[in-house]
């Protein structure tokens, strides 16, 4: 019970450390820069600019109606998961200062766009949310089977377009520039930072010695029995997974031992668990 205590306890730490983070992401670099990119904090600083409503105000207001809509439309756990974000979003919205770090644009929200989807990518990795427009792609996906990518990227391009009302084309070209970023570092962050290489080798007259070659650089491998297809004929290959700065080294001391060895890599996110030898 008091580790399962102590898991919530550091659980609930992180939310808050990456809602801040996304906080700081919107009050250092998107409201200075006056760029609204997506979600219901881009939202808030259309509102702002438009009619001067206070934009963690805003944001309350937005994810207040999301944790309706989430009650009516999802389970009681991921209503939960979106309330703790939801509220405390706009607290520390509030609370955390706004002032200019960065005078060029550009720069503004390409740093800020990669803090933002830091702070995201902390938030999925303890099933959580700040809630907003990731609300609605998650009924969609429910209930209509739409992938929630596709339906959060229009959400937030259309919210995006509202930069021509604010600060012109100009803003409106950085905040679809944002999401991309967004996009993409979200993508490297959720898909695994220990990423590796997973090869498989296997040669027609010289595996024993490829073994011996790894055995001796200490690289551990797992040999599986595998058959040609058009010849029929058996054989073993071997799958090796190693860091992504050991590859070409490898590579090259497989070349060595066999320069017709055939080798297939592939990028693989993370590797658990412990080796099987």
């Amino acid at each position: 019970m008091k580790l399962l205590q102590k898991f919530q306890v550091v659980r609930y730490l992180t939310i808050v450390i990456a809602l801040e983070i996304v906080a700081v992401s919107i009050n250092f670099f998107y409201v200075p820069a006056k760029v609204a990119a997506g979600g219901a904090t881009g939202f808030a600083i259309l509102m702002y600019e438009l009619a001067g409503f206070d934009r963690a105000i805003t944001v309350l207001v937005v994810n207040l109606l999301m944790i309706i809509l989430a009650a009516i439309f999802l389970d009681r756990g991921t209503t939960a998961r979106i309330t703790f974000g939801s509220l405390v979003l706009p607290i520390l919205l509030k609370v955390t200062p706004s002032f200019q770090i960065l005078t060029d644009r550009t720069f503004a929200v390409l740093v800020g766009g990669t803090i933002f989807a830091l702070g995201v990518a902390m938030l999925y990795r303890v099933d959580a949310s700040s809630g907003g427009t990731a609300v609605p792609p998650m009924i969609l996906k429910k209930y209509f089977r739409i992938a929630p990518a596709l339906s959060l990227l229009i959400i937030d391009t259309v919210v995006s377009f509202g930069n021509l009302l604010t600060e012109g084309l100009g803003a409106l070209i950085l905040a679809l520039f944002s999401l991309i970023i967004t996009a993409a570092v979200m993508n490297y962050i959720e898909t695994g930072l220990d990423r590796r290489k997973m090869i498989y080798i296997t040669s027609n007259t010289r595996i024993e010695d490829v073994k011996v070659y790894l055995t001796e650089n200490e690289t551990s491998y797992t040999a599986m029995g595998v058959r040609g297809g058009y010849t029929g004929d058996a054989r073993e290959m071997l799958m090796v997974i190693l860091d992504n700065h050991e590859y070409n080294h490898l590579v090259r001391g497989l070349h060595a031992v066999d320069p017709q060895a055939f080798i297939i890599a592939y990028d693989i996110s993370e590797a658990h668990g412990g080796t099987f030898v």
